[in-house]
């Protein structure tokens, strides 16, 4: 439930944003509160995976996915839109069904808790 976004991490400082289409590198730090507000208003982003079920799988050459294991369903995956970057873009926002928060600003390579 994002109804209560007071105790959640706002910005997360010192990302770094690769294009893979051109390969333009943005630095620096992103608000996530916008994202967080159009998940509580209910509003979709254009993009088929906006609110889909995020699957959690290993990365290749990995046996264990990188977020904690948990039953199919758990984990919903939102876009955050990236200025600069035409498209899609490779940030999102991965929320589990207890409220848990993660941000990956390289397409599910890394993830950074956003809820303390």
């Amino acid at each position: 439930d994002l109804a209560d976004t007071s105790k959640l991490t706002r910005f997360v400082d010192g990302v770094k944003v690769v294009d893979i289409k051109t390969g333009q590198i943005l630095e620096g730090t992103v608000d996530l509160q916008p994202t967080l507000n159009r998940i509580s208003a209910g509003i979709k982003y254009p993009h088929i995976n906006d609110g889909s079920i995020f699957q959690n799988r290993p990365l290749l050459g990995k046996i264990t996915p990188e977020l904690p294991q948990k039953p199919l369903g758990y984990y919903t995956e939102y876009v955050i839109e990236t200025p600069g970057i035409e498209g899609v873009g490779p940030q999102r926002l991965v929320i589990g069904a207890e409220g848990d928060i993660w941000y990956t600003p390289d397409h599910y390579k890394t993830f950074i808790p956003v809820n303390p």
